[in-house]
């Protein structure tokens, strides 16, 4: 029986191509076979002209692969190349599906190795120059998503924290501002969402809770929201 490959779990980062770390290139350009993500741009694939490329997009309320399918393809793949690259965009240990995809590898002996990645919400604080913690404001922060499996729908509470970041946060823009207005935040608790963080078409908005029970359009792209009073914009600050 032939010996099986490598699987590695590398995070893109937040999509422009010279975000991804240096390892993480550097095993892409020896991959075998690359299964990536719908978030993964064109441009980070230039990286891996020699590989087979396989996309396995999940996208927020479109037709996506399912999970169980994905992680055959990655048991598939390991069986038939040397170095198999999964490709995430952000970092593959936040929001990304990771532990699906080790156990299901870890269960026939593929061996597994993570490439961590930028996730978006540093990439946003970077890109909007605005710090998540703030001395004297905000020490703590927390990562959170609305979406969440049917049989897992009581863990869609809203961390207790100083700044909230909300991943995939443009179709619940209105249901998490309520949400919050509803526990006691202050209407005016400032509030930054980032569209496309880190591409060239990256758009910023600046607004309150309150706006944002209006809501934020139709997305281009995916959608990050920073939340609480570390987002008050600087006297002197440019976007």
């Amino acid at each position: 029986m032939p010996a099986l490959g490598k699987v590695y779990l590398i995070g893109a980062g937040p999509g422009a191509q010279d975000l991804i770390t240096l390892r993480g290139a550097r095993l892409l350009a020896q991959a075998d076979i690359v299964l990536h993500d719908a978030l993964v741009t064109p441009e980070m694939l230039e990286l891996c002209p020699q590989a087979e490329k396989i996309s396995v997009g999940k996208r927020s309320g479109q037709r996506s692969v399912a999970q169980q399918v994905i992680n055959q393809q990655l048991v598939d793949a390991a069986h038939r190349a040397k170095l198999v690259v999964r490709l995430k965009g952000g970092d593959p240990m936040i929001f990304g599906r990771a532990d699906e995809e080790l156990r299901a590898l870890e269960e026939v002996g593929v061996d597994v190795e993570i490439v961590p990645g930028i996730t978006t919400a540093v990439a946003a604080a970077a890109a909007t120059k605005q710090p998540l913690t703030k001395r004297g404001i905000a020490r703590s922060v927390a990562f959170f998503t609305s979406s969440t499996a049917a049989e897992h729908s009581d863990h869609d509470a809203i961390p207790e924290t100083d700044t909230l970041i909300q991943y995939m946060g443009g179709r619940e823009a209105i249901a998490t501002a309520e949400r919050l207005l509803a526990h006691g935040h202050a209407p005016d608790t400032p509030v930054v969402v980032i569209e496309n963080v880190s591409r060239p078409d990256q758009q910023v908005q600046r607004m309150t809770i309150a706006e944002l029970t209006q809501g934020l359009g139709t997305p281009h792209g995916p959608v990050l929201v920073m939340i609480g009073q570390a987002m008050q914009q600087r006297e002197h600050q440019r976007d």
